[in-house]
C-alpha cells in the first residue's frame, strides 16, 4: 500500500537548488542564453551545448516516493544521475540531510553510494559468473560486512522479493523479470537508506511490470525507504508517487501528488501529457470516499439504530465495532424484522459479507462491486477501520472529471437514503 508522506516545512533527505547540467564546451554561455529567455534548442544551435538539466530545485522527503516523469530527451535521467554524483553539476548543489554533495571530495560521495544511496537500473546489473545470493550481497562484500551476516541479510532479501530458497541459481536461469527481483533484493540487502531507481521496470512485459510495482509498494510500505523513481510512463508515476515531478526540455515544469498534477494542471504542456489519462486506473477510492456521517456500533440494540436510520432517512448503515473496524452492514428491513421478533441483539440483522476496499484501491477495481448490488463500498484503513464510503454517484463523477471537487451526493451520510415512495 503506499502511504502518505507528510511533506513538512524542513528541509528534505535530499534537496537539489537550482540544479544545472549542459553537455558541451560553453555551459555557462548555455545557461545565460537559456536565463535570458532563448530556448533549449536555440542554445543548442548557437553554442553547440545541449541543456540536460536546467535549475531544478525540489526536495525529497524521509520514506517518500519521489517521481520524475517525463517523454525522451526531458533530462529525468540526468537528473537522477546528478543526486548522486554520477553525472557532475554545472551549476547548482544537491544537498543530503543538509550536507552538501557537490562539495565533496571523489572518496566520501563514493562512501555515500556505498552507505547511503544505492540505484537500481532497468538493465539489472547482474554479475553472470556470481549466483543469485552472491549477486545480492555483492554490495555487502564491497562494505566489507562479514561472510555470515552478508548471506543472512541476502536470504532476508530474497523472502523479501519472493525469491526465497533460490539464491544458489544462476543468473542465466532466470527470466526478465525474476532478474529484476534480484536487482532490487541487491538494493534492499545492502540498507541504504536511498534508492535511486532508472525505469527499473520500463524492459518488462505488462503484466510482470504491474507485479514489480505492486510487489515494490508491498515492500516500501515494510521499509520505509527514501525513493527517486525515474519513468515515462505515466500512469507508473500517478500509481507509484507520492509526488510527481513533470519534466520538459530539462526543466521541471510541476511537481505535485499525483491527484494535484490530474486536477490543477500547471500549463497547457501538462494538460496535453495527462489528457490521456484513464482515471479508472490512476484514482483511488479516497480520491472519491465522503465521511459516514452516521454509523451503528455492533453492541447496539435494534431499536436504537432503527431510530437512529429513520432520523436520517437511511435505509442500510455501516456497523463498526468500539475500534471503529468495520463489522458489516444492516438494511432497515433486516433491522425492523429482528425488532419485530424480540431480538436484542443487532447481530442477526448485520451482513458481514459486505465488500470492502483499501484507500489505495483503484476506481477500476471499485466499479465492479456496484454491478449486482446499490450499496454503498466501505473503505477501511490498515487496521480495518472504516476509513470512509463510495456510493455510486461520486464514483461516477470521479471516473469522469478531473475537477479537484468531487460533488458529494445525497447519499453521503454513510448509507444509501430512502427514496421517497
Amino acid at each position: 500500500m503506499k502511504e502518505h508522506v507528510a511533506s513538512g516545512s524542513g528541509g528534505g533527505v535530499i534537496r537539489a537548488q537550482r540544479l544545472c547540467r549542459v553537455f558541451g564546451r560553453h555551459g555557462r554561455r548555455a545557461l545565460e542564453l537559456r536565463r535570458s529567455g532563448r530556448s533549449k534548442a536555440e542554445v543548442e544551435k548557437e553554442t553547440g551545448s545541449t541543456i540536460g538539466v536546467f535549475d531544478a530545485s525540489f526536495e525529497v522527503h524521509e520514506g517518500e516516493i519521489f517521481v520524475i516523469i517525463g517523454l525522451s530527451g526531458s533530462g529525468k535521467s540526468t537528473l537522477l544521475r546528478l543526486i548522486n554524483r554520477l553525472i557532475e553539476p554545472t551549476e547548482g548543489e544537491v544537498y543530503l540531510a543538509g550536507e552538501s554533495i557537490s562539495r565533496l571530495s571523489g572518496r566520501r560521495v563514493r562512501e555515500i553510494r556505498r552507505q547511503k544511496m544505492g540505484m537500481v537500473f532497468q538493465h539489472f546489473g547482474l554479475l553472470p559468473n556470481r549466483s543469485v545470493l552472491d549477486n545480492i550481497t555483492f554490495g555487502l562484500e564491497i562494505q566489507g560486512v562479514s561472510t555470515g551476516e552478508r548471506r543472512k541479510r541476502g536470504e532476508e532479501a530474497l523472502e523479501m522479493v519472493g525469491l526465497g530458497g533460490q539464491g544458489n541459481k544462476q543468473i542465466s536461469e532466470l527470466s526478465g523479470g525474476m532478474k529484476q527481483r534480484v536487482g532490487l533484493a541487491r538494493a534492499l540487502a545492502t540498507g541504504q537508506e536511498i534508492l535511486l531507481m532508472d525505469e527499473p521496470f520500463s524492459a518488462l512485459d505488462p503484466l510482470i511490470r504491474r507485479d514489480m510495482q505492486n510487489l515494490f509498494l508491498d515492500i516500501q510500505g515494510e521499509v520505509r525507504r527514501t525513493v527517486v523513481f525515474v519513468t515515462h510512463d505515466l500512469d507508473e508515476a500517478l500509481r507509484l508517487g507520492h509526488r510527481v515531478a513533470i519534466m520538459r526540455d530539462g526543466e521541471i515544469v510541476q511537481v505535485g501528488s499525483p491527484e494535484e498534477i490530474l486536477t490543477a494542471p500547471a500549463d497547457g504542456y501538462v494538460e496535453r501529457f495527462i489528457e490521456d489519462v484513464d482515471y479508472a486506473k490512476v484514482r483511488h477510492a479516497e480520491a472519491v470516499m465522503v465521511d459516514p456521517k452516521e454509523v451503528a456500533y455492533e453492541a447496539e440494540g435494534p431499536r436504537v439504530v432503527l431510530r437512529r436510520m429513520k432520523r436520517a432517512g437511511m435505509s442500510s448503515i455501516f456497523v463498526v465495532d468500539s475500534d471503529r473496524r468495520l463489522v458489516g452492514l444492516c438494511e432497515a428491513e433486516e433491522v425492523a424484522r429482528i425488532l419485530e421478533s424480540g431480538e436484542r441483539s443487532l447481530s442477526g440483522a448485520i451482513d458481514r459479507s459486505v465488500p470492502s476496499v483499501r484507500p489505495d484501491t483503484p476506481l477500476r477495481e471499485v466499479l465492479p462491486l456496484f454491478v449486482e448490488r446499490k450499496l454503498p463500498v466501505a473503505v477501511v484503513g490498515e487496521r480495518g477501520r472504516l476509513e470512509g464510503i463510495v456510493v455510486r454517484g461520486a464514483l461516477i463523477a470521479g471516473l469522469t472529471t478531473a475537477g479537484s471537487e468531487v460533488e458529494e451526493p445525497q447519499e453521503a451520510d454513510g448509507a444509501v437514503r430512502e427514496r421517497e415512495r
